[in-house]
């Protein structure tokens, strides 16, 4: 994805810092700022620890990702986030989320789909004006193999 467009690139950015707060969030919870004199991993599990662990690291490096406008980092949230709601919407006991962090999982990755599609809809007018336009001698255009490549327009006869 190019996230170089201006509009997109601050949208991009807004969603960098959800990120990152969700990301901080969570290591928070790894730390037990709020547990007092509880030990995370016994308030957490095992299991439930490792993977907030897992979803942490991978929202702060998407962030991170995000906010170089680096499409690694869209992927990356993508990835972790959706992972993440589909152990949670399978009933895994480990993974535990309120009902406003479900939404604010949900709007992550709905917004970075709306990022995909909508650069999907830009490319693909480019595209099509790209196709069989003139270029002196040469003209770029689809062959009946369905692929695209530059070939040498045939002179016109003078009949």
């Amino acid at each position: 994805m190019d996230f170089n467009a201006p509009a997109i690139g601050i949208y991009i950015r807004i969603v960098a810092i959800i990120s990152l707060l969700l990301g901080l969030n969570d290591a928070a919870r790894l730390l037990g700022v709020n547990t007092g004199a509880t030990s995370p991993l016994t308030t957490l599990g095992t299991a439930g620890f490792v993977y907030l662990a897992i979803f942490c690291l991978a929202r702060l490096f998407a962030a991170v990702g995000l906010w170089i406008k680096a499409s690694w980092g869209a992927v990356l949230l993508v990835g972790a986030t959706g992972v993440e709601l589909a152990l949670y919407l399978a009933g895994n006991s480990d993974v535990q989320m309120t009902a406003f962090g479900f939404a604010i999982r949900l709007v992550l990755v709905a917004s970075i789909l709306i990022i995909f599609f909508l650069r999907l809809r830009m490319l693909r007018p480019r595209h099509r004006l790209a196709l069989n336009q003139p270029l002196g001698d040469w003209t770029y255009g689809a062959q009946t193999d369905g692929q695209c490549r530059y070939r040498r327009r045939r002179p016109r006869s003078n009949r």
